[in-house]
Order: structure tokens, then sequence, then C-alpha cells
């Protein structure tokens, strides 16, 4: 008999490893997987790149007139073996994880019509079940019905050090203090917006990985969805 398909939701603030342990959670049930943080950011890079962000001004107006004109996708890549984001036919993976992304998408995504436009992508993406997904609102806004919610959390310390090891890798810079800063905040960009705010669903697991390795936060996970797929 096959397994039941579920939806898993996984929130939580900047840089707790949502994404990774969304991914991992996708490969090891053989599930679809959406990072809907790079969808935000891909929006924000459209911004940057258009000119709706100008010293420190966002252009909300003029970002909801072309909202029409900003299409994202996610292609699988076989080499890599992950989804990578595509805004306007174009490949961003790299430039959605540059500084200036960082500094300026809380306050993009906070947008309404923004939020409601990338919540609708989500829903239609999700509707199969069967799929992980990761952000700040899945488990209360985009699929308030899933099966599994995690709220993922972690040191604040912890966190920036992961952040700075991730630029590293990809030959990007940054001090830890920088992106403590900027790390602290989102949280309150996230935690504060009116549309769909960063909150821990009242039905969804907390998952502290401070102390966790990947595979036990896996393992964790995995047991806690095994409840509901059998």
């Amino acid at each position: 008999m096959p397994q039941k398909k579920i939806t898993i939701a996984v929130d939580g603030y900047s840089s707790c490893g949502k994404s990774t342990l969304a991914k991992d959670i996708a490969k090891a049930l053989n599930y679809a997987y959406v990072d809907t943080g790079a969808m935000y950011r891909a929006v924000t890079l459209y911004a940057l790149n258009n000119g709706l962000i100008n010293g420190k001004q966002l252009d909300v107006e003029s970002l909801n007139d072309e909202l029409d004109d900003i299409h994202i996708r996610f292609t699988f890549n076989p080499e890599t073996g992950v989804s990578e984001i595509f805004l306007n036919e174009e490949l961003v993976e790299q430039q959605i994880r540059q500084m200036d992304v960082n500094d300026w998408v809380s306050q993009v995504a906070a947008v309404p019509e923004v939020r409601r436009k990338m919540v609708s992508l989500q829903q239609q993406m999700g509707k199969e079940k069967g799929i992980s997904m990761d952000g700040r609102d899945i488990g209360t806004t985009v699929f308030p019905d899933a099966e599994l919610k995690l709220f993922m959390t972690a040191d604040l310390e912890v966190r920036a050090r992961r952040r700075r090891d991730e630029m590293v890798s990809k030959n990007m810079q940054a001090s830890l203090e920088e992106i403590k800063a900027n790390l602290l905040h989102r949280d309150q960009e996230d935690m504060s917006r009116q549309e769909s705010p960063l909150r821990k669903a009242d039905d969804a697991i907390i998952l502290d990985n401070t102390n966790l390795t990947r595979e036990q936060q896996l393992a964790f996970a995995l047991e806690k969805a095994s409840r509901f797929i059998g």
C-alpha cells in the first residue's frame, strides 16, 4: 500500500537551516521541494535591478505596478540534484544570496500585494500534496491545514556563523557583526509586518537545532512525519 502523501511546512527565523531541512525531507520522502524565501529574494532582486530601490526607499507603488512583469519558476537541475530559481527566464540562484538582497528582502516581502502573489503561486505548487516547503508563513497562511508543521529556531550566534559560512562558500564577504545585525533586523521586520507575519502556528512543533547535526534534525522531522504517512 503506497504511503499517504502529506504537506510539510517548515517555518522559522532566518538562517536556522529551514531550506536545508526542507530539502533533506523532500529527498528522503521523494517529495517536491519549494524554497519560498528564494521567491521573495527574486522579487527583491528585480526591484534592485530595475531602480525600484533607491537609497533607503522602496518604491512600493511601482513594484505593485510591475508585479505582472515578474515571472518566477523553479527548474530541477539533475547535476546538482536541486531545483534552481529563474527570474524572467534568468538563473538567479547566486544573485539572490547577495547582501543587498538580504538587506531588502524582508521589506519587499512585507508588501501585501507581493505577499499575496507569492502565496497564490505557492499554493498552486502544493495543491497535489507530497511537498516540503519552507518559509515564514507556510504553516499559518500558505498551508494552514498542513499535516506536519515545524517551526525552527537557533541561537543568534550560531545562525550568524551559518550564514557567514554559506556566503564564504559562494565567494561572498560580510563580517559576523554585519550578518548578526542583518538577521536581527530581518527577524523584527518579519514578525512585525501586517501581512502574514512570522509566527509559530498553534499546532507547529518547535525544532531548536542550535546543537543538532543535519542528520539529527532530519531524523527528528522524519519521525514526526511518519505519524501521518504510516
